[in-house]
């Protein structure tokens, strides 16, 4: 890699058990991974043998920014937290992406990553601040929540210290504890616990490194070219997430904004209200309140005094969530499944010591994320997460977990269903953690294309005008984006295993750099043949580093780090072919109602409107479109393992020898 633009160019490695600090160059893995995702990977790989458990000291913690944080004007400041997660069954490697400006704060106090492993005595933070490192006694910071943390640690080091913490669910080693830094951004995958069994309870940097591309006069025409492209268009944003005083919420170096915003509630705390949580918890809460369907969203009062509790249960549920530290889908799936234990006898509200039958009050949502935070009573067992805790109950509480239609093995909610999006079946059976950033190309498109299909606005994903976005351009977005038409007609198997191919690519690419997953890629346009561009991530990298790489080269280098998170999967006791699949459900119960999309629309062939309700994956299908996946990779057909071929073509060979040692590589 020549010179050190877009990079702080090194990264730094603490030892918490022995207090040491080193410096790691940059340079020896971005070359080929290119930072985030892709460089924690690669440590990952070097440094964590498959036997070391998520909470064991040798467990690498691995905070990973990308070559373009620090950036203005492109959405890339995002930043990344991986390692062995305790959330996964069985625990394996797994990560998770953040906004706010944590990230970029990280870089301009000098490091792009930093390396923890080992275990502190006692609690510490690590305090970062212009290529100082200082390891801090947290011992007064233990059992305060996240939001405390953060702002204890910004009236005694600076308001510009950005920090990440974990709260009290970490410091208890809950298996799906969160992590939260400023801007309310949150961070799953159980690396709250991790941090927690490191007795590291946060980490704040800041720092005043000046970052210079390349190329500043190409970088610049690239970012009008992006406002160009982008001019027009709009987020999705549920109307119930601007109930009462809100105001928008940016990322560092976002040019635009999505949905995501700062609502004040009534005692006057303002906190990130977006996305899932807005809209689960409205429908949690009207169990109880019963309000949900009562009031039209327009006539929904703005005034905080004249709000029911109804409308302030959603906020406060999320305040809290980050304040101890807990992941929001697999909390909501504790709570149907313990819900439905409650229905059917298997549990009660004495039992557990959780007023499960007041389901969405203020009493069951603070009872019930205290106990699991603080593992109190029955909490201790709903800690360990949803399969787990089904397992020690019994009595048929594993068969209604495995009954509800939209949870993965460890019982965290599936978006985005397989049976509406065919191509979604394959994203799903090859990651073992929920691949948001894949799903959203074919979601967030269809959701756009719903309003054509309609053909009308106010729809229920409210706040998306204009309907541009037709069968026609859905097919072109197919042919540019996806490899082919087919990709768009949701009738067909046919075309949706190169599609899965590019995604994973691009996904991997971008979460390597680090892109924000709602800004990019840029796949539609309100101007023109309504059709975004590919190629703009090649160029953007190109103008940070000054290293000139194409689109196509660009793609190679996702290719490389999805084939070494595969060995990864593969080391770790993935067996290929056979763990390649989807939740039972899937195969067997049709399709009843799709996310927004009550008929279940979609293009089928040549763009007519068509529905997928009552579809099933179909078995045979899906295990004929694994064979062309598998071709298409390069691998094994039979045994869906990795070739030798392929991974020495992607410039892998370091890693070829130990997977064939264990008999994990084919040819």
């Amino acid at each position: 890699m020549k010179g050190q633009h877009g990079y702080a160019g090194k990264m730094l490695r603490v030892d918490l058990s022995s207090g040491n600090q080193t410096k790691m160059p940059t340079t020896d893995y971005a070359d080929r991974f290119l930072g985030g995702r892709g460089v924690a990977a690669k440590i990952y790989w070097d440094e964590v043998p498959p036997e070391v458990g998520a909470l064991a000291p040798e467990n690498r913690l691995l905070f990973m920014t990308g070559p373009l944080a620090g950036f203005t004007g492109l959405a890339g400041s995002r930043w990344t937290v991986c390692g062995k997660s305790p959330a996964t069954i069985p625990e394996q490697f797994s990560y998770s992406n953040l906004g706010g400006r944590w990230g970029a704060q990280l870089k301009f106090s000098g490091y792009d990553g930093i390396v923890v492993q080992g275990k502190s005595e006692k609690p510490v933070y690590l305090f970062i601040h212009d290529g100082v490192a200082e390891i801090k006694d947290a011992s007064y910071l233990w059992g305060k929540s996240t939001i405390e943390v953060r702002e204890i640690l910004k009236m005694e080091l600076g308001s510009r210290v950005a920090v990440v913490a974990c709260g009290p669910a970490g410091e208890n080693m809950v298996t799906f504890a969160s992590l939260l830094a400023d801007n309310d951004s949150s961070g799953s995958s159980g690396f709250g616990a991790v941090m927690g069994s490191k007795k590291l309870k946060a980490i704040a940097v800041t720092g005043e490194e000046k970052l210079m591309p390349a190329n500043p006069e190409k970088l610049e025409e690239l970012k009008r070219y992006i406002r160009e492209l982008k001019k027009g268009t709009s987020s999705i944003t549920d109307k119930r997430q601007l109930i009462g005083k809100q105001k928008k919420d940016l990322c560092y170096g976002c040019p635009s904004g999505c949905s995501r915003a700062v609502r004040e509630a009534k005692d006057g705390r303002k906190h990130k209200f977006f996305c899932g949580p807005s809209i689960i918890f409205y429908i949690v809460a009207s169990m109880y309140y019963g309000e949900l369907n009562e009031v039209p969203f327009y006539d929904i009062p703005t005034d905080l005094n004249e709000l029911s509790p109804f409308y302030e249960v959603p906020l406060h549920a999320t305040i809290l969530l980050d304040e101890y530290g807990l992941d929001v889908y697999t909390v909501i799936t504790t709570m149907i499944w313990l819900l439905m234990c409650n229905q059917s006898g298997i549990l009660t509200d004495e039992e557990t010591g959780i007023p499960v039958s007041k389901m969405g009050s203020m009493e069951f949502i603070e009872t019930f994320l205290r106990k699991i935070s603080l593992r109190d009573g029955f909490g201790d067992i709903l800690a360990r997460g949803p399969a787990r805790a089904a397992e020690i109950v019994g009595k048929g509480a594993k068969d209604l977990l495995n009954n509800y239609e939209y949870v993965s093995k460890e019982g965290r909610v599936l978006p985005y269903d397989p049976r509406m999006y065919i191509a979604h079946s394959l994203l799903y059976a090859m990651e073992p953690t929920l691949p948001i950033n894949h799903l959203h190309e074919f979601g967030a498109t269809l959701f756009q294309w719903l309003y054509w299909a309609n053909k009308t606005e106010g729809t229920p994903i409210a706040g998306v005008e204009g309907t541009h976005v037709s069968s026609d351009v859905v097919r072109k977005i197919a042919e540019r984006f996806w490899g082919g038409e087919l990709a768009a007609d949701f009738s067909t198997y046919d075309g949706k295993a190169l599609a899965a191919v590019k995604i994973q690519n691009r996904s991997y690419i971008k979460e390597s750099l680090i892109l924000c997953d709602i800004f990019w890629p840029i796949l539609q346009i309100p101007t023109g043949d309504h059709v975004g561009d590919p190629s703009i991530e090649s160029q953007i990298l190109s103008a940070v580093t000054g290293n000139h790489i194409d689109e196509n080269q660009l793609h190679h280098i996702g290719e490389r780090i999805f084939n070494l998170r595969r060995a990864i999967l593969a080391r770790e006791g993935h067996k290929g072919r056979e763990n390649d699949t989807i939740p039972e459900i899937f195969f067997t119960r049709p399709l009843s109602e799709a996310t927004n999309n009550p008929e279940c629309l979609g293009p089928g062939k040549e763009g007519q409107v068509i529905s997928r309700k009552g579809a099933v994956v179909d078995r045979e299908k899906f295990e004929k479109m694994k064979d062309e996946y598998y071709q298409l990779r390069g691998w094994d057909v039979t045994t869906g393992l990795q070739t030798t071929e392929k991974l020495t073509e992607l410039g892998l060979e370091d890693i070829v020898q130990d997977l064939k040692q264990s008999g994990l590589v084919r040819g």
